[in-house]
């Protein structure tokens, strides 16, 4: 309903002032402050009259000469323009009405006098006036619609360049995985290449939904951590732990998966006995609570090529499209470990 609404707000706006113009003017005819009431079928048939005459000023403004006027933006011609043909218009409205009234009798003189007259053509003006303002609102609802819709296919572009970005990023790190692994003829490399392929399965096919279960993602990083132990072949504390339950719930794709692929790049080496990872995604009504700790790297072990940071920068800005409002992020850098805390209000 609410969708069918939005689509015809124009003119369930024409409708509605109709019906109230329409009532108004048949109440005033059928009881009249003074004078003997009028009977029902010629209240209508004169409201009818009066509404059909309004209408067809009004939407021959509407629909003519207001978009010529839009167009060349001319008041002087738009005055002249307009002016002839309601000026026509309304000599035959008045000169029908006195025929209606009282067959050209003239024994209700109102109807003959230039007060009449008068006030036809203003409550005319008026209404002409009124339902012409309707045709800037349109013009300004149109404009909205349209700016809105810029706005969100240039997100759209945006967050597609950002989820782009991931899919080269997390090649890159796969494969140098894979070459260290075929180097060293590691019993491995077709695991590894098994669960590649489950997430490549993923991050072409379901990451482009806008959004995903959450199980889906939680298998992902599954599979993520289980290509890093495999590479790592060191018996490195890793811990990952969901609670909650994951049911139904729907989450944004990749969103998770950069905090983890950082806490492994910058907090984890063969070379570091004191590497450690932890990861939780908590589950509290509408709200996930997605946390990921690891240890700080000796700084003879930090790759200085690997500090840009273009992933934290990207997730944060995907955050912002994709939950305006609905996230909180978190991050503590110390000596001794990286956290980061991202709570996301799934509404």
């Amino acid at each position: 309903m609410q969708v069918f609404i939005k689509r015809h707000r124009i003119l369930l706006l024409h409708l509605s002032f109709w019906c109230v113009y329409f009532s108004f003017f048949f109440y005033q005819i059928r009881f009249p402050i003074r004078g003997q009431e009028v009977s029902f079928w010629d209240a209508f048939k004169n409201t009818s009259f009066e509404v059909l005459f309004m209408a067809l000023v009004v939407y021959l403004n509407y629909f003519f000469f207001l978009p010529r006027f839009l167009k060349h933006k001319s008041l002087v011609r738009y005055v002249v323009e307009f002016s002839i043909p309601f000026a026509v218009l309304v000599r035959a409205f008045i000169l029908l009405k006195r025929y209606l009234i009282d067959g050209n009798t003239q024994k209700i003189c109102y109807f003959y006098e230039d007060k009449f007259t008068v006030n036809v053509v203003l409550s005319t003006l008026f209404i002409v006036i009124f339902v012409g303002m309707l045709k800037f609102a349109e013009g300004w609802f149109e404009l909205e619609a349209k700016k809105k819709e810029i706005e969100n296919e240039k997100l759209t572009s945006e967050l597609r360049f950002l989820k782009a970005q991931i899919n080269p990023h997390f090649l890159f790190n796969t494969l140098n995985n894979l070459y260290y692994l075929a180097f060293t003829n590691s019993p491995n490399t077709t695991e590894v290449i098994a669960k590649l392929s489950q997430m490549m399965r993923y991050m072409i096919y379901d990451s482009n939904h806008a959004k995903v279960p959450l199980m889906k993602e939680i298998e992902y990083m599954k599979n993520y951590i289980s290509l890093e132990k495999l590479r790592l072949n060191e018996p490195i504390p890793i811990n990952f732990e969901v609670t909650g339950n994951t049911n139904g719930v729907l989450i944004v794709p990749l969103i998770f998966i950069s905090f983890l692929e950082n806490a492994f790049k910058h907090g984890v080496s063969n070379n570091f006995a004191g590497a450690w990872i932890t990861a939780d995604i908590l589950l509290e009504g509408t709200a996930c609570i997605y946390t990921v700790a690891n240890s700080k790297l000796p700084q003879s072990l930090v790759n200085q090529e690997e500090q840009s940071g273009i992933g934290l920068k990207n997730v944060k800005r995907r955050l912002e499209l994709s939950y305006p409002d609905n996230f909180e992020l978190e991050i503590e850098d110390t000596a001794e470990e990286y956290r980061v805390r991202l709570k996301l209000n799934l509404v």
